[in-house]
């Protein structure tokens, strides 16, 4: 039975923590940020966590399970 690859883009988007849970990135944070706020700004560039309810279907797509 062949290898099941990765998925290259949700390799790129997703990090583990060092417990096991997905880290992730915000959205709305790359362009058109001149009429955003600076706090919303600042508090899009922290780093999220993946809902429970969609850790399955990231886990399935980096090979994790």
């Amino acid at each position: 039975m062949p290898k099941v690859k990765t998925n290259a883009a949700t390799k790129k988007r997703f990090a583990l923590t060092g417990t096991g849970k997905i880290k992730r990135k915000h959205a709305y944070h790359s362009h058109i940020l001149t009429k955003k706020s600076t706090k919303r700004k600042r508090n899009l560039d922290h780093t999220g966590l993946v809902a429970s309810a969609n850790e399955r279907q990231v886990k399935e797509l980096l090979n994790l399970r």
